[in-house]
């Protein structure tokens, strides 16, 4: 590889070195595309199409296919994650002089470089079709791709409906106005939110883990204000063991029946 190839490489932002790499691995994205087709795949902007081009070309001429080219990237990945620190994600009024990472491109760059697992859960969202987009086009996209999706039902004030019938109703809206994509996630939800009676409590957890390796912890719900308007503040951090440590104590939840299914139909 010549050295403008590497220079292109490494003038990549990490969240795009890593989707490259899902979408080589898995085949999405040959090794040469057009740039209609990297565009399309990785979701670039400002030029990064030809510098992805350019590195595609120079491997190519090494006779490195996409499942080589991925495992390189991958390597290079872990080696950075060894020195990474997290980033600090806003959302709110841009400041100049204050540079700090957006908080709904993050929220998508995160789940459109995922490849193998997805876990989001959010407390709030309006417009499912638009909260959920990028996440069902994902999903749409990598059939294979386990996605576990933990949401809020919320009981109003003095609303005396049964809670398996409050659960009953906001599944039967959900499926049918909020979730856009044609794959559906496990979604769960906590019980006590629609407990009549007994201590209650609400799933307020705000965030994502992707491929238990990138986790990134929000205060912003998966809405247009709190992702764009809102003053909000994350941590985005590409460490296996805390994104694993997020999923085993989702899961534990799950395994114990603090968390229930949503009804699929």
């Amino acid at each position: 590889m010549n050295d403008e190839a590497v220079r292109s490489l490494l003038a990549l932002p990490a969240h795009l070195r890593q989707t490259l790499a899902a979408a080589l691995e898995s085949g999405l994205l040959g090794m040469a595309p057009s740039t209609t087709a990297v565009r399309a795949t990785l979701r670039t902007n400002g030029g990064q199409e030809e510098q992805i081009l350019s590195l595609l070309d120079a491997w190519r001429e090494l006779g490195v296919d996409g499942r080589a080219a991925a495992a390189w990237l991958r390597s290079l990945e872990q080696l950075a994650d060894s020195f990474s620190s997290p980033d600090l994600v806003w959302s709110g009024p841009e400041v100049p002089g204050l540079h700090a990472r957006d908080t709904r491109r993050v929220y998508e760059e995160v789940i459109g470089a995922a490849s193998r697992s997805i876990w989001a859960s959010t407390y709030a969202f309006f417009d499912g079709e638009r909260a959920f987009k990028v996440l069902a086009e994902r999903t749409d996209v990598l059939p294979s791709l386990d996605v576990t999706l933990l949401l809020n039902i919320h009981r109003g004030r003095g609303v005396t409906t049964a809670a398996d019938h409050l659960v009953r109703s906001f599944a039967d809206s959900f499926w049918k106005e909020e979730w856009p994509g044609t794959s559906r996630p496990a979604v769960f939800y906590d019980p006590r939110s629609v407990a009549t009676e007994g201590p209650k409590g609400v799933l307020q957890a705000k965030g994502v883990v992707a491929d238990e390796e990138v986790v990134f912890i929000t205060s912003a719900n998966f809405t247009e204000a709190a992702l764009d308007r809102n003053i909000e503040m994350g941590l985005l951090h590409r460490d296996r063991h805390v994104a694993l440590t997020v999923v085993r104590h989702f899961q534990t939840l799950i395994d114990r029946k603090l968390l229930l299914p949503l009804p699929m139909e």
